[in-house]
């Protein structure tokens, strides 16, 4: 089958981030083995979902991973001309949810698969395809400790294929999501002398988190990012009952995105030690005042690949685009660089079609992300 025409079968699955994979999984596992390779499905603890990772090539080191995700973000709520879930095209665009975001990649390397097991590799391909990415790229770490434990041999290389219009991105920010709730008392607005309003004390930590983003934002800049420093931004509030009763629970939630230089968990030590001053003070004033800071998921850890890495040439020499470029999006190639693999991020769409109704990647970039991954087996080979 061509990429094309595998892309049809993998935008069919409509598995959401946070859903069971097993369908899209056990058809890509049984695709890759009945050209005789051997895969490994790393399954997660309730077995209702699994990465997978196999080896094509021989086990020494120096190897390259491609890797990609399985799941998609919904279509809910978006007016799409066509069925998200079947590929359609239409004037060089194939449209469906995932097409893009990143089945389109994903399809590409099942679709070389017979020429990567044809060829006579010198150096071997790898698969990674994961889980949940789109809800904090929470499957990537298992799936990269189970790879390191079951071969003995080390990759070198992990090619990430979100869309980048093919272009090799070598930079991304590191990014968590956090909760905060706030507890105080409820009363009536005219005692809001003697109460503690939950919604005023989070409009405090609010303050202090914009005021925090100014001072790194000051002290430390990356100029291959826009913008050129970490960001924190509070997206979403909800407290109190009625206008004129003391709100007695608030729950803001935030996010922080960190040039590679800085240390996110530095940050969220400074902002939980400004919570422990605030509840200490106010505890003074009503006992059972409490701040609660829950991660929503585990810092995705920047992407911080040199000009310098060898990778680079290597993906300027497959793809004959000579720069490079950083994204904002988070994605998993920064837990592939902090595994030890060089990584670059590259692969067929714009980001710009992603996460939107009417998604779609071009039957051209989808050709060449081809062209480009039969180049790599020959440069292994």
């Amino acid at each position: 089958m061509n990429a094309t025409t595998i892309l049809s079968h993998l935008v069919s699955f409509p598995v959401l981030g946070g859903e069971s994979n097993l369908s899209i999984i056990h058809w890509i596992q049984e695709y890759i083995e009945s050209y005789g390779i051997k895969t490994t499905l790393v399954p997660n603890d309730e077995n209702t979902k699994a990465s997978l990772h196999c080896r094509i090539g021989p086990a020494v080191d120096g190897g390259t991973i491609l890797s990609g995700h399985t799941d998609v973000v919904p279509v809910e709520g978006q007016i799409w001309d066509t069925n998200p879930f079947t590929l359609i095209e239409k004037n060089g665009k194939l449209y469906a949810r995932g097409s893009c975001d990143m089945k389109g990649f994903v399809a590409c390397c099942l679709a070389v698969l017979p020429k990567m097991i044809k060829a006579d590799l010198k150096k071997p391909i790898y698969f990674a395809f994961s889980y949940d990415e789109e809800i904090g790229c929470l499957a990537a770490p298992d799936l990269i400790k189970h790879m390191k434990a079951t071969y003995k041999e080390t990759p070198k290389y992990a090619i990430i294929g979100e869309p980048s219009m093919l272009e090799p991105v070598i930079g991304k920010k590191g990014v968590c999501y956090v909760k905060t709730e706030v507890n105080g008392s409820a009363g009536h607005s005219s005692g809001i002398h003697k109460e503690v309003s939950a919604i005023h004390e989070s409009t405090r930590l609010i303050l202090w988190l914009e005021n925090k983003m100014k001072t790194i934002a000051n002290t430390s800049v990356d100029d291959r990012f826009v913008p050129p420093h970490s960001t924190i931004h509070v997206g979403q509030i909800k407290g109190g009952v009625a206008t004129n009763i003391v709100a007695d629970y608030c729950r803001f939630e935030w996010d922080i995105r960190v040039i590679p230089k800085d240390d996110i968990h530095q940050i969220f030590k400074d902002y939980y030690a400004f919570c422990a001053e605030r509840e200490a003070e106010v505890q003074k004033k009503f006992a059972d005042f409490k701040i609660t800071n829950t991660l929503v998921h585990p810092p995705v850890p920047a992407l911080d690949t040199k000009e310098t890495d060898s990778i680079v040439a290597l993906m300027q020499k497959l793809t004959g685009n000579h720069s490079w470029k950083t994204v904002a999006y988070a994605a998993e190639a920064g837990q592939f660089h902090e595994a030890g693999f060089e990584s670059i991020i590259c692969g067929p769409g714009s980001i710009d079609q992603a996460h939107r109704a009417n998604e779609f990647v071009t039957q051209e970039q989808l050709d060449r992300c081809v062209i480009i991954l039969e180049k790599l087996v020959e440069e292994l080979s």
